[in-house]
């Protein structure tokens, strides 16, 4: 029987939040990220006690596929990365119009071709193409305006700084999900593991966790 989660591994753990038998690959990176764990699941409490390998694996993995996109950026850059790569992590998804990769990648474009001109005096806008990804570039566009705004001094070299932040992002949502063996939302679902859910230590100290007031230093 494979598993009902990625439907390629054997399933051998019984999920009680799910009331299926899943993977334990599935068990150990979706657990209370995707699926609702109860207090008294015997996997939950074991993992917090003594973490699993294949979690410090694919915890590895996900760096791993994150370096390209961050190689060539700043410290102000890469911070702009991570807090963008949380508002898709916290971004909501509509069962009917589900928020995909090519949806990240659409929205960051979009917004990076905005900053750009706007660096450079010009006011243009480009919409991204689908609802999911309009509602995730209006998410992009008030995380940047709420940073910016503490901010004094010109604008025009942080509008420079995220628009290549936003670039890498869209690299990073194209690039993943492929390699990752999800071409439809493996970038998402790494972003999600990576922020981890609210409660809960994040793995690493991440720039776009600390929140809006401690991003950047200008």
């Amino acid at each position: 029987m494979r598993c009902p989660l990625c439907n390629s591994r054997p399933a051998k753990r019984h999920c009680p939040a799910l009331g299926q038998t899943i993977c334990a690959v599935c068990c150990a990176t979706k657990r209370l990220v995707e699926i609702r764990c109860p207090s008294d699941c015997g996997y939950l409490a074991t993992s917090r006690q003594h973490p699993a390998a294949v979690t410090r694996r694919q915890h590895e993995q996900d760096v791993l596929l994150l370096t390209p996109a961050l190689a060539e950026l700043t410290d102000r850059q890469s911070r702009f990365f991570f807090l963008f790569q949380s508002i898709v992590a916290r971004q909501p998804s509509d069962p009917l119009r589900p928020l995909v990769d090519s949806d990240v990648a659409d929205a960051a474009s979009s917004l990076a071709r905005s900053l750009e001109s706007a660096s450079r005096g010009v006011i243009y806008e480009q919409r991204p193409q689908s609802l999911p990804a309009q509602d995730l570039a209006a998410a992009f566009r008030k995380a940047y305006e709420e940073v910016t705004s503490q901010l004094q001094g010109a604008r025009t070299p942080l509008e420079r700084d995220a628009a290549k932040a936003f670039d890498a992002l869209a690299e990073a949502a194209r690039r993943v999900g492929p390699l990752a063996g999800d071409s439809r939302a493996g970038f998402i679902e790494l972003a999600r593991r990576i922020l981890k859910p609210s409660g809960e230590q994040p793995a690493n100290d991440a720039p776009g966790d600390r929140g809006p007031g401690s991003l950047i230093i200008p």
